[in-house]
């Protein structure tokens, strides 16, 4: 059944690393968006950390990470003894989404999950999510995942497949908004539901590739705002009311960290030699770090007192860390939660973390020069770039996928060990609120106050007109 009576129909385009900063003579049609919905916008003091799968959790639950459970975009399983990043499956987020709380009000009501995270497995009736395919040779073939399962097969005969190397890697950029953005407009037309989530990732890459105040930023806005003022006008033209908001801004990034170099020189990470690399044991560490941008969890496999108090002190002296969390200080911030860190180190604002624990690089694990988001003890933005010291690096890569084509297990081996590439980064609250998130559009009246981030799940209630029936 669609869409019964008139109940309002809604589409929240999530522009990633939108800010109040990037908006001006670069974004005309944003500008008249704005003024058409009353001349003003909100800006949300973002949850900490401000990172994809935390804030977008925080979104649709109204929760803190404690409560829902996403503390980041990995964690450490303590009973596995593995680290986890990018998981999919819905079931990690604990609380009710928006579009549950209003079926309990409207049975029937129908949602479309293009792209925002957790989307595998959860209660939206349709879905479409990238989810490659490992399979036994060891080769990865780059697919989506949908639901209903049919609907990947037919998506992909009407748009083409996926461009998955433009969604994360030295490709990154515009062609996977556009594919998603198209996605969301097919689906809108094949089942007209009742809120289409989209998001729209491409602007996130230039801001940390080059900065947020750089040229190439300056061009990915522009894109942005014309892919957006299309859809714009697309979902009018249906009757469909549209709310953009975006996780968190960017600033500056001017220096690395590097937990787990520090703990490693005090003889606390255990590593492992294998085949002539060093990977890190995690499980057999006293204490080690999974890094999340400008978020480091460090977990202590060691239990006592004096040595948490010990390894605070060493981190509270790391070059670029802000604050060290522990106790009560996490719950201050919403953190106490078993997937955290037993101390969460806050970065200064210019600076972010780097996953590295080897001190040569000759020594590196095999994953580091390859795009792996999945075994890396970290996030690693410099799988944005293309290795500076390969001297034909398209030769090199034309080499490799040939032999992919071929049938041969490669090595994408392109992936620069260089972190102080990386110009821009996020995660902590930043000083200045032109570079905190924002939301606005449909049934949003700004406030001068900041909204708090659990609140954007009212917003999104309130523009469904939910409970006023």
């Amino acid at each position: 059944m669609k869409n019964p009576g008139k109940s309002t129909r809604l589409a929240v385009l999530n522009l990633v690393g939108l800010c109040k900063r990037a908006l001006g003579d670069l974004t005309p049609h944003l500008n008249q968006f704005i003024k058409k919905k009353g001349g003003g916008l909100q800006v949300i003091d973002p949850v900490v950390p401000a990172v994809t799968c935390s804030a977008q959790a925080t979104y649709l639950t109204g929760k803190k990470p404690n409560e829902h459970g996403i503390v980041g975009n990995g964690w450490y399983d303590r009973t596995l003894n593995e680290h986890h990043f990018w998981k999919q499956s819905n079931r990690l987020v604990v609380g009710e989404k928006v579009w549950e709380i209003i079926r309990k009000e409207r049975p029937h009501f129908r949602t479309a999950n293009l792209f925002w995270w957790f989307n595998m497995y959860s209660s939206a009736d349709f879905s479409i999510t990238p989810r490659p395919l490992y399979r036994s040779d060891g080769l990865k073939t780059f697919d989506i995942h949908a639901h209903p399962l049919n609907i990947r097969d037919e998506v992909k005969k009407d748009l083409g497949n996926f461009p998955f190397s433009s969604f994360w890697g030295p490709r990154a950029g515009l062609p996977s908004s556009e594919w998603i953005a198209q996605s969301a407009k097919w689906l809108e037309k094949r089942e007209s539901p009742d809120l289409s989530l989209v998001y729209l990732p491409h602007l996130d890459y230039d801001l940390q590739r080059y900065g947020p105040n750089s040229p190439q930023a300056e061009r990915a806005i522009q894109e942005l705002d014309i892919l957006v003022g299309d859809l714009l006008s697309f979902y009018e033209s249906r009757d469909v009311k549209v709310v953009i908001l975006s996780e968190y801004g960017l600033t500056q990034a001017k220096r690395v960290s590097y937990p787990n170099r520090a703990l490693r020189k005090m003889g606390w990470l255990n590593i492992k030699n294998e085949l002539g690399l060093e990977y890190l044991d995690c499980g057999g560490s006293d204490a080690f770090a999974l890094t999340d941008h400008q978020i480091a969890h460090i977990y202590l496999n060691r239990k006592d007192e004096a040595f948490k108090r010990q390894v605070r002190q060493e981190m509270e002296r790391l070059d670029g860390v802000s604050k060290v969390l522990s106790e009560t200080e996490r719950n201050a911030y919403g953190l106490d939660h078993d997937r955290a860190g037993d101390l969460i180190l806050l970065a200064e604002e210019d600076t972010w973390f780097a996953y590295y624990h080897w001190l040569d690089d000759s020594l590196a694990p095999d994953f580091a020069r390859c795009i792996d988001v999945h075994r890396k003890y970290g996030y690693d933005p410099a799988e944005l770039y293309l290795d500076p010291s390969i001297a034909f690096p398209m030769l090199k890569v034309g080499g490799k996928l040939l032999a992919k084509k071929l049938g041969f297990r490669i090595f994408m081996d392109l992936i620069p060990l260089d972190p102080t590439l990386v110009r821009g980064t996020h995660g902590i609250r930043p000083q200045d609120p032109l570079d905190w998130p924002i939301i606005f559009g449909h049934s949003v009246h700004p406030s001068t106050e900041p909204l708090p981030a659990t609140k954007v799940h009212g917003y999104l209630l309130k523009a469904l007109e939910f409970g006023q029936r």
